[in-house]
């Protein structure tokens, strides 16, 4: 009889390591694809929606929509609805997690789940309550009305998040600034915040990032042109009939992504490094 092929444990590791970099090389070449449409369609002075590289280079499409009512008063409302949402946020979800951190209760776990269950409610479905709701109290077509909504919508899952960073901080560190005659308030701001940075710049970002791409919540809440964020103006240079200006639309994404971009450069130190401990607790 002739001898039965075995596959060696390290035969097997091999394949199944071809096999997962096939799938990530697919997955990359996937989210690569509409990259290298938009940044070479931004050159291109004859974009269309085929990947290419373009005949000649031009910087008409980018000189086309760099314009005050195109371009910069649309960031400038995005930059104040998302930057103060996310400052509300990141606030508010620090003084919601401290309490459930540091303090055991029966409705911890409770209050937790429905937070949980929360992030799972798709914003289409409270929109229309939401939309009376603001008329009633007159904050609808407001930048504060948007910004508080931006903010609630991103807090349950904010909260869950600032929640297990605040874990990992030792309680012995708040303990000996009570015994110094520290607040829970002022240990909070001056102990456990500051040691926490990467749970900071988690929670910054992905609030940041998850408005910054909305446009269904200031498209309902707002109605002035002039207030309208980035996010709902890329949406005029989609014409009538079908007719598209793929050039500056490419050229607008470039611009529209360079403040994510730049939030992340910034933060990325923090995202990368763990809690600041050092030999705290010891001794």
């Amino acid at each position: 009889m002739p001898p039965t092929s075995r596959r060696t444990p390290t035969t097997s590791r091999t394949t199944h390591r071809l096999a997962a970099d096939a799938g990530l090389l697919v997955a990359a070449t996937a989210f690569l694809l509409p990259l290298a449409w938009v940044l070479l369609s931004a050159l291109d002075p004859d974009a269309n929606l085929k990947v290419k590289v373009p005949d000649s280079l031009t910087l008409d499409n980018f000189d086309a929509i760099l314009k005050p009512d195109i371009t910069f008063t649309p960031l400038l409302n995005s930059l104040l609805l998302c930057g103060g949402g996310t400052a509300l946020t990141v606030a508010c979800a620090a003084l919601a997690a401290y309490p459930l951190s540091r303090f055991r209760s029966r409705l911890n776990r409770p209050f937790l789940l429905t937070i949980l269950f929360a992030t799972s409610l798709p914003i289409t479905a409270i929109m229309v309550p939401v939309y009376a709701l603001f008329v009633r109290v007159n904050l609808i077509d407001t930048l504060q009305g948007t910004i508080f909504f931006f903010a609630a919508s991103q807090l349950p899952f904010a909260i869950w998040l600032m929640k297990n960073f605040m874990d990992g901080v030792p309680k012995e560190l708040e303990e000996a600034a009570w015994t110094d005659g520290a607040s829970s308030l002022q240990s909070l701001i001056r102990i456990v915040l500051p040691l926490m940075g990467p749970g900071l710049a988690v929670v910054t970002v992905f609030s940041f990032v998850m408005m910054w791409g909305n446009f269904f919540v200031p498209f309902m809440l707002l109605l002035t042109p002039d207030q309208m964020p980035a996010a709902v103006s890329i949406n005029e240079f989609f014409g009538n009939r079908g007719m598209v200006a793929y050039g500056q639309l490419a050229a607008f994404s470039v611009v529209y992504s360079t403040p994510v971009i730049l939030l992340y450069v910034l933060v990325a130190r923090r995202l990368g490094g763990g809690f600041a401990l050092g030999g705290a607790v010891k001794g």
